[in-house]
């Protein structure tokens, strides 16, 4: 499948750093999904094209690996390019540059879902007559995901109520709250000293407006395995993998 890599300039503001000038990652992801949002409307397959069907989509898991996270700079260059779908799921990546230097690459996997069913529905039907949205080809390049490791003990965890700002065009919290509430547990002296090398995602559940999450945290060295759960009813929300490196 030919390549169709789509770029866009983003301005850091303060607002989006941390006290050290280094982006915050909940910043990122929403970039992330601004981006992605952006590129699907404008290629046909986006929220005006498919909520007409009561679909939505749905993002299942990010693979973000860095070469140097961003930090110190006010201008980022941000690329997407969809790589297609197989019979249930739809493909995205992304890179992060300083100009024309890398800094990252993102791979993330999708689905479509009905609104109503709340079932998921196979994306090669839904989309089969875009030309933007072709069957996945696998590249000897593609980042790979890593299998996220259950916490076998918990050295840190915090409660959190969702507030009305955290729910999405969809009614439920949006993605990037989750990594807030995934890595607020860690320590002042742990997030001042070390910044993110890869990070791994994995959505399995929603949750809405008025619900408690428990954020649990395992940490071995410079990684750090977290799980958000709903506080109430135990359900597993989202499961996440950390390697960090010192800055």
């Amino acid at each position: 499948m030919e390549k169709k890599i789509f770029t866009e300039s983003v301005k850091v503001r303060y607002s989006e750093m941390d006290y050290d000038l280094v982006l915050k990652p909940s910043v990122l992801l929403h970039f992330f999904q601004d981006m992605a949002s952006d590129n699907a409307e404008a290629l046909g397959f986006g929220y005006s094209y498919i909520i007409k069907k009561n679909l939505a989509w749905f993002l299942l898991k990010y693979r973000i690996e860095f070469e140097e996270y961003p930090s110190g700079l006010y201008d980022l260059r941000l690329t997407t390019e969809p790589r297609g779908y197989n019979k249930l799921f739809a493909f995205r990546d992304f890179g992060i540059y300083d100009g024309e230097r890398l800094l990252g690459r993102a791979s993330s996997t999708w689905s479509l879902v009905n609104t109503e069913t709340k079932s998921i529905t196979p994306v090669c039907g839904a989309l089969l007559n875009n030309r933007y949205m072709q069957p996945y080809e696998k590249r000897s390049d593609d980042l790979i995901y890593e299998k996220i490791r259950m916490p076998e003990r918990i050295d840190a965890e915090k409660i959190f109520e969702i507030r009305f700002d955290d729910i999405d065009v969809n009614n439920h919290v949006n993605n990037a709250n989750y990594i807030v509430w995934a890595f607020e547990p860690l320590d002042f002296d742990f997030r001042s000293r070390k910044k993110l090398k890869t990070l791994d995602i994995i959505f399995k559940k929603e949750i809405k407006y008025g619900n408690k999450v428990l954020s649990q945290i395992e940490i071995s060295g410079d990684t750090t395995n977290h799980i958000l759960k709903n506080a109430e009813t135990g359900d597993d929300l989202c499961l996440i993998s950390a390697k960090w490196i010192d800055k």
